[in-house]
């Protein structure tokens, strides 16, 4: 919804309440949500979700190794007050599914084969979901399709979790590209961290909300063990997302779209105001007064965080989604868009306090949407104890080199607009990238092994953290659109960014890029009204090699924004690589 439907609709509400002298906000009083103001925040503990070796060691020689995971229903308990929710979780058995799912332990050159198998009984979901959009629908409308992306990764096509690979309850049902039970993760890439969820056409943003991600982590022991950095109980991972809840522990999801009448479920952002980490609501930490990292994942629907620390605490950054930074880069605070990864140590000696919470201020929508308020403005309490001990990890001042992109090297110039449409009321009601749906043929045909730059174009009024399978970039600049109105209108009438002298109009402000992010990306926030040029690479960006599998292979790849509810519909366009 953009920001000022956000604000009247929310002053349209506040005012009959207080005609009607009630004083719970309406939808809660309708819906039956939790106040959440009622719940005490920081009394549970973090979870460490459990660990799951993607390979076995035979005679001190590490192996591939074969892991069943399944998806189950299930209760889980999200807050000490809060009664049990039915989700959805991965886990080996129902009993130790989790959520977020467990976190599975790569090596960097051993294949880890999974067969993901979906246990979810055959009834109807958990949450609402729209047919009325592009959505898998199994043919005996039976069961809850699932797919798994592995966010980050780089395997072939057919192990790349595609929309439309979909599978029901054993296997009963298959979408149209379903090829194989197994996948296959080389885990030949750069170490560094990734996660899986769930990617099914159309059910992404309700499965993701029913529970189905997890982090994913690949090792490589002889590069990054000389870089000294905290490790064992002292490296952990925070998956971070917002959920809303019923009386009853159910996750809420409002279940009547923003256009009824075109879409009766879908609305183009879903925002709940519980912040979860790692399963738990708003959770503490109890740490001791030295270095930790922690690998933070924004794992949300739509939120974007802006993380900082209330005692004035900084933040080291040693990588950024799945690849290290060359070197560390020290921050008070930064932005993390819907499913960007940031890799950061935290040193509590430097506190003068005996505790701290990180804080967020993004606005959402991001960037001109709502404030936030007293609960989605905390994410977690740390409680530091006593005195400073001895810390044999460190921060080196160098991390993991990779080759600097080079634009005389680019193939080819891309041009990807993004466009929002809207109803007479003035409501969204889908979106698209180059103006085309996602079954359109494929108009990006990259070749294996090639550098290209693309020109992401962003004619909406949202920020859009847009995901490339397979490739990784490097985030050039951002230049504003002057004469934004002008060329929108031509763009909507042309489609065509030479056609319509984007060198004309990309002559704006210019906004640098974090040093944090520029590094190798596989996800980055498109500011509205502007131009951002990346550099896609469509190789290892370690060795600068080949891929070691056919990446042309179907039903090939995508690229989409990962706010999930713009992806439903239909802001996703296929990816294929040619040799």
């Amino acid at each position: 919804m953009r920001p000022e439907m956000v604000s009247m609709h929310r002053i349209l509400i506040s005012l009959a309440l207080l005609v009607l002298g009630v004083f719970l906000n309406a939808s809660w009083a309708e819906d039956k949500l939790v106040n959440l103001t009622r719940l005490q925040m920081f009394v549970d503990e973090l979870p460490d979700m459990p660990k799951i070796q993607g390979f076995e060691v035979v005679n001190g020689i590490p192996k591939s190794k074969s892991l069943n995971i399944g998806m189950y229903m299930k209760k889980w308990k999200f807050h000490r007050d809060l009664p049990r929710s039915t989700v959805y979780a991965y886990g080996a058995t129902q009993s130790t599914a989790t959520v977020p799912g467990p976190t599975i332990e790569a090596l960097h050159g051993i294949s880890t084969f999974i067969t993901w198998q979906n246990n979810i009984p055959s009834n109807k979901h958990i949450l609402p979901w729209d047919p009325t959009i592009p959505t898998a629908v199994p043919s005996t409308k039976k069961g809850i399709p699932t797919v798994v992306h592995l966010h980050g990764g780089i395997h072939e096509p057919a192990s790349d979790g595609n929309a439309n690979s979909w599978f029901t309850e054993g296997f009963q049902d298959r979408g149209p590209t379903w090829s194989n039970k197994t996948y296959q993760y080389r885990n030949q890439q750069q170490p560094g961290n990734l996660w899986y969820h769930d990617h099914t056409m159309g059910l992404t943003r309700v499965n993701l909300l029913a529970g189905l991600l997890g982090a994913y982590i690949i090792r490589h022991l002889d590069v990054e063990g000389p870089l000294g950095l905290p490790h064992s109980e002292f490296d952990r991972s925070l998956v971070i997302f917002d959920r809303a809840f019923r009386t009853d522990g159910s996750i809420y999801m409002n279940s009547t779209g923003n256009n009824p009448s075109i879409h009766p479920q879908w609305q183009p952002e879903y925002f709940g105001d519980a912040i979860i980490v790692n399963g738990k609501a708003w959770p503490k930490l109890t740490v001791r007064r030295r270095k930790y990292r922690f690998r933070i994942i924004n794992a949300s629907n739509a939120r974007f965080f802006r993380f900082f620390f209330t005692n004035g605490m900084g933040f080291t950054h040693v990588g950024s989604d799945s690849a290290y930074l060359g070197k560390p880069v020290g921050s008070k605070g930064f932005l993390l868009g819907p499913s960007e990864i940031t890799d950061v140590v935290v040193d509590f000696s430097e506190s003068e306090t005996d505790h701290v919470i990180l804080a967020n201020d993004a606005a959402y929508p991001y960037p001109s949407g709502d404030p936030v308020n007293e609960e989605n403005s905390k994410v977690i309490k740390f409680l530091i104890l006593g005195h400073p001990e001895v810390d044999t990890s460190r921060i080196p001042e160098r991390l993991i080199h990779y080759p600097a992109p080079d634009l005389s090297s680019a193939s080819q110039t891309r041009y990807i607009a993004m466009y929002e449409y809207t109803s007479d009321i003035g409501e969204p009601t889908h979106l698209y990238l180059n103006a085309k749906p996602y079954e359109a043929p494929a108009t990006e045909t990259p070749k294996a092994g090639t550098t290209e730059v693309w020109n992401v174009i962003n004619l909406t009024e949202d920020n859009h953290p847009l995901h490339i399978h397979l490739g990784l970039f490097v985030v050039l600049d951002q230049t504003d659109l002057v004469k934004v109105e002008e060329f929108k209108d031509c763009m909507s009438k042309e489609n065509n960014a030479i056609k319509c002298q984007i060198s004309k109009y990309a002559r704006g402000n210019r906004t640098e890029v974090p040093a944090q992010e520029k590094g190798w990306k596989n996800v980055f926030k498109m500011r509205p009204g502007a131009v951002t040029k990346i550099l896609v690479r469509f190789a290892y960006i370690h060795s600068n090699a080949s891929y070691q599998f056919d990446p042309s292979g179907e039903p090939g790849y995508v690229y989409h924004c990962h706010i999930l509810d713009h992806e439903d519909n239909a802001m996703m366009r296929p990816l294929k690589i040619i040799r």
